[in-house]
């Protein structure tokens, strides 16, 4: 199950044995604050952008690892500990994904999304990116772009750290945008803009042709 409530449930164990919950919220219109209220450790309102809203929420850290969580993620009972095994070899690293549908496709597309990240060191924010604190700050953090921050982030963590810890638990992400645009459409329009991108396009234009 994704979602908020979902979310902030899974992650009570982690806050009792001592990891900050931080939610930036970017001017949601629903009762997403009053639903946080004693689930979370501070909660901030910000201008929207993931980037934007993640490099926020990081300066109010107070930990020495950072993890950033969209709000529609399913996170293992035992993902503090994971990390923390990881980060003994690593700087920095991601959780392989799995998709919240029953589709088929569905797996084939969260199969080949975990492979092409375990292949490139390249992770995506599904995948539930953490790393350092010393780390984050020392490359500057998300670029606030409006697409594809967490591509460049994976470069720049790569250059700077090496390659990522790649861990084999999942987390689940929901599925609602494959299954509301069309799960071959979006296929194609995924690698369209990862294209795209690699090739120099602006993330301003590719948020542009994402909407």
């Amino acid at each position: 199950m994704c979602g908020l409530d979902a979310l902030l449930d899974a992650l009570e164990p982690l806050r009792s044995r001592g990891c900050e919950v931080i939610l930036v919220d970017g001017g949601s219109s629903d009762d997403t604050l009053k639903r946080a209220e004693g689930r979370v450790d501070r909660i901030l309102e910000h201008a929207r952008g993931r980037a934007l809203q993640m490099n926020a929420g990081a300066r109010l850290a107070r930990g020495r690892a950072l993890w950033f969580l969209h709000a529609d993620s399913g996170v293992p009972a035992d993902a503090d500990r994971l990390m923390e095994a990881a980060l003994a070899r690593r700087a920095w690293g991601r959780f392989d994904v799995r998709l919240s549908g029953a589709h088929p496709l569905l797996r084939v597309v969260e199969t080949l999304m975990n492979l092409r990240s375990r292949l490139t060191g390249i992770a995506t924010g599904d995948q539930g990116l953490f790393m350092h604190a010393e780390v984050f700050h020392a490359v500057k953090g998300f670029a606030e772009i409006p697409l594809m921050e967490d591509i460049d982030m994976s470069r720049r963590l790569k250059r700077h750290a090496g390659r990522p810890a790649c861990l084999r638990r999942r987390l689940i992400t929901s599925s609602r945008r494959w299954e509301t645009r069309g799960i071959l459409r979006t296929i194609v329009l995924m690698w369209w803009l990862r294209g795209a991108y690699a090739l120099g396009a602006s993330p301003e234009t590719l948020a542009r042709w994402y909407r």
